[in-house]
């Protein structure tokens, strides 16, 4: 058992995973994450490069992925939008790797102090192009190690970068948590030539001859902008994830047979299953996977309820919800750094 803040939780995850190469740029409040890797990486054999900006260090950590490491970088809102190309590049070379995102309140440096969950949207379609991403939300500090070992299983699983979408309070708040010894995916290795994207992943080196490029291309590599080979390979890149939604996505549901639903996710979660403790005929349903969208299972829970999203933003997660369950929702907004009380929260639902 430890006593740790969040982002140090998420750093142990990562090692236990297997993670040997870390590069990113110091930004509240991600910055723990970075410090303590560069404390650490060393003693367990791995690599740690503190690059010149979050787009170099996004690009290291692809590049190290095809030299054969696993690897991670952490940052906030402004970080991951200079990321957001090679997140672009990184999905359509299917490059398993990991990004702690911590986020804070926005637009622009906004609040880099304090919390919020205005970049869920900027998690899901920051990059550019047509795709699919993996998002894990965690609440509590056991999370932040949990979901990150899952976020390298799953990055190698689908060969695709997988966010760990947190916030600066389940970041930098404190609380027990075990070193839990949780199963891990090893990487396949490509033998032969056939189809290297798309099936195990080769790495430089080892004599495949191999282009690795944003451009449209071929199973093999090579590059090929003909429109039946681009719609193939974006329907591949798509379905991976899609097809294997009951695999991903996760909530927790308490008490969700009752008349009332509180949805919500990462920090605005606590105050949220709090609220519904005081509460008569009140469930809560916490949202694990954010991306894709757990929509089967909204529906499973929130179908022909009365259903209230508590989020730190204007509402985004709220949208979501309507669109699953085709039905208007009663958001509970907070914004300017402040996480929802538990008293603010039982007096709009009453």
């Amino acid at each position: 058992m430890r006593f740790d803040m969040g982002n140090i939780a998420c750093a142990q995850g990562a090692l236990y995973a297997g993670c040997n190469f870390f590069a990113g740029y110091p930004i509240t409040p991600a910055s723990e994450v970075s410090q303590f890797m560069s404390e650490e990486m060393a003693q367990h054999g791995g690599y740690f490069l503190q690059m010149e900006d979050e787009i170099a260090s996004l690009g290291a950590c692809v590049g190290a992925v095809w030299a054969g490491a696993k690897a991670m970088t952490a940052t906030s809102g402004p970080g991951f939008s200079l990321m957001t190309e090679n997140l672009s590049y990184a999905i359509m070379t299917e490059t398993p790797l990991v990004i702690a995102y911590l986020q804070r309140g926005g637009p622009s440096t906004g609040q880099a102090t304090l919390p919020g969950q205005q970049d869920v949207y900027q998690a899901r379609y920051g990059a550019h192009g047509d795709y699919e991403i993996i998002a894990l939300c965690p609440w509590s500090v056991q999370e932040m190690y949990d979901m990150t070992v899952r976020a390298f299983n799953l990055s190698e699983i689908y060969r695709v970068p997988v966010i760990l979408l947190s916030d600066a309070v389940v970041g930098h708040m404190r609380e027990k948590y075990e070193l839990t010894r949780l199963p891990l995916i090893a990487r396949k290795r490509l033998t032969d030539r056939v189809n290297p994207f798309g099936g195990p992943l080769p790495r430089f080196g080892e004599g495949f001859n191999l282009q690795v490029t944003g451009s449209a291309h071929r199973d093999d590599g090579v590059r090929d902008y003909s429109p039946m080979i681009h719609s193939q390979t974006l329907r591949r890149l798509i379905d991976k994830i899609l097809d294997h939604r009951d695999d991903i996505c996760e909530v927790e549901a308490f008490d969700t047979h009752k008349d009332k639903i509180i949805v919500s996710y990462g920090a605005s979660a606590r105050p949220s299953y709090g609220a519904c403790k005081e509460l008569e005929n009140t469930g809560f349903l916490r949202l694990k996977t954010l991306w894709p969208f757990p929509d089967e299972l909204v529906c499973e829970h929130c179908s022909g309820k009365e259903v209230y999203v508590v989020e730190m933003n204007q509402g985004k997660i709220a949208r979501e919800v309507e669109r699953a369950i085709h039905k208007k929702v009663f958001p509970i907004c907070v914004n300017g750094g402040a996480v929802p009380f538990v008293s603010d929260i039982v007096k709009v639902v009453r």
